[in-house]
């Protein structure tokens, strides 16, 4: 069994809750940027990155704060790992800070950090942040 590690990656984005909200919370918006499509049947996401599904199960959500899942296969594993968003605003410039919360087999942290950087890159493109 391979060793699963957890990170977490923050980034200031120039959007309001509301858009985030919407982009984090609901299949079309996590489409836009995240993966080309997600499909929902009770509490496990399909999601489907051209014709590559993989599913996860969701742990928990509270539209404008977070929300967490756990992929299938880890948690078949027996692994206490999940992926995630969390954000507020910054009181004093209104910028939100999204957390990405992620983990990937030791040997690939750094590989799984750059794909984030890509999503969010993305994500930034899709909201004009």
């Amino acid at each position: 069994m391979k060793g699963k590690t957890n990170f977490e990656l923050e980034y200031v984005l120039k959007t309001s809750p509301k858009v985030l909200n919407n982009v984090l919370f609901t299949p079309d918006g996590l489409s836009d940027w995240f993966c080309s499509d997600v499909n929902i049947k009770d509490d496990i996401y399909a999601f489907d990155w051209d014709g590559y599904i993989e599913e996860a199960r969701l742990i928990s959500a509270k539209p404008g704060q977070y929300i967490k899942w756990q992929w299938i296969e880890d948690e078949e594993d027996g692994h206490d790992t999940y992926f995630g968003f969390s954000y507020s605003t910054d009181p004093i410039t209104k910028a939100v800070i999204l957390k990405v919360s992620g983990s990937a087999d030791i040997e690939e942290e750094e590989e799984a950090k750059a794909l984030w950087e890509q999503h969010v890159n993305d994500l930034r493109r899709l909201i004009g942040a």
